[in-house]
């Protein structure tokens, strides 16, 4: 979703191009391009010597396929060279290490990473910062001295929050929920939900959160996990989905069972992923940002690191294209901006 400094609105989040499914396990894409039309590379370090790596959760994954169109673009504006690479399965902190690793010796300029795990991954990632390279996290963070920056997508609470409100309004604000997440060691997954059980505490004291089950963000595993809430909590009134693998699984599941319409699925996903399940009643209404955008975020603020333009300190000020300008928060951190809610009004608008 565009956001520039801090909203999204319909108008820009049309148009988007569909995620396509990428790459097998151990392969890996690369573009090289030229400085696009009315793009600007001005630099301290040449346009053309600027060489990224991408390193998503796992490829074949339509949520980080949409967010390399974003980085994809941005080095076109630039002029760099971006390598997506990436593990098969979205619970593998091990093989991102051998992808930093690899890179790290390739002498890349940056890395762009979602952290598979905050811990497991960061003595790579600070042997590549020694090294020269700068490391960028989005998505999902690692700890905060293993990268120069963290492109977060939306605040913990904001997602949380949204999510429960969603839920809670669908259910009458009272009864059993589940969650299905990705992996137990997700960074990003385990602050939402750890916020999602703070404002259902603060706020729907007749709200009870049953249980929460792991799919990995695989397909399969996620739509058996299902399966299993629904035959241990024959009392389950909703499941919050906080992952886009997660939640079109479920949708998959609930939209062929007996339990369609009368368990309700809220979470993040994309709009050509839920679309379906939307204008069938199986989903009412769920929430996510722009992911093309994300990677657009972060592939300007890695080129501003790698350009000498900003050091990553709170305050730093960088123009990350057409979404604007960008100021480094707390933390090393930059906020993309606020989840969208996506329902049968408006879902046709979307295309991504």
């Amino acid at each position: 979703m565009m956001i520039g400094k801090s909203r999204m609105g319909l108008r820009a989040l049309a148009g988007v191009a569909a995620a396509s499914l990428l790459l097998a396990a151990g392969c890996s894409s690369s573009t090289t391009s030229s400085p696009a039309a009315g793009g600007s590379a001005a630099s301290s370090a040449p346009a053309e010597a600027m060489t990224m790596t991408f390193l998503p959760k796992n490829l074949g994954n339509a949520y980080f396929d949409t967010s390399y169109k974003g980085v994809q673009a941005a080095a076109g504006v630039l002029g760099a060279t971006v390598t997506q690479v990436g593990p098969a399965k979205g619970d593998d902190p091990a093989g991102q290490v051998s992808y930093i690793n690899t890179a790290t010796q390739q002498q890349v300029s940056a890395l762009l990473v979602s952290a598979n795990d905050k811990s497991a991954i960061c003595d790579a990632l600070k042997e590549a910062m020694t090294a020269g390279v700068k490391v960028v996290t989005f998505d999902s963070d690692t700890n905060p001295e293993c990268r120069d920056l963290f492109i977060n997508q939306a605040t913990a609470e904001g997602i949380a929050k949204v999510q429960v409100d969603i839920i809670t309004s669908e259910i009458g604000d009272s009864g059993e929920i589940a969650i299905l997440s990705a992996s137990a060691n997700a960074t990003n997954q385990n602050a939402w939900i750890d916020m999602m059980k703070k404002e259902l505490a603060a706020s729907h004291p007749n709200v009870k959160l049953v249980d929460t089950v792991y799919g990995n963000d695989d397909d399969q595993t996620s739509y058996d996990k299902t399966s299993a809430l629904l035959q241990s909590h024959p009392n389950l009134k909703g499941i919050i989905s906080p992952t886009t693998v997660g939640i079109a699984a479920a949708a998959r599941y609930l939209s062929k069972s007996e339990y369609k319409g009368k368990v309700m699925l809220t979470g993040l996903g994309t709009p050509n992923q839920m679309r379906d399940y939307v204008k069938d009643g199986t989903v009412t209404e769920f929430a996510l940002w722009n992911p093309q955008d994300l990677g657009t975020l972060a592939t300007y603020a890695a080129a501003a690191l790698v350009q000498g333009k900003i050091t990553g300190a709170e305050g730093d000020k960088f123009t990350a294209g057409d979404l604007g300008e960008f100021t480094v928060g707390a933390d090393k951190t930059v906020l993309l901006g606020e989840p969208y809610k996506f329902n049968k009004d408006n879902i046709d608008n979307f295309n991504f």
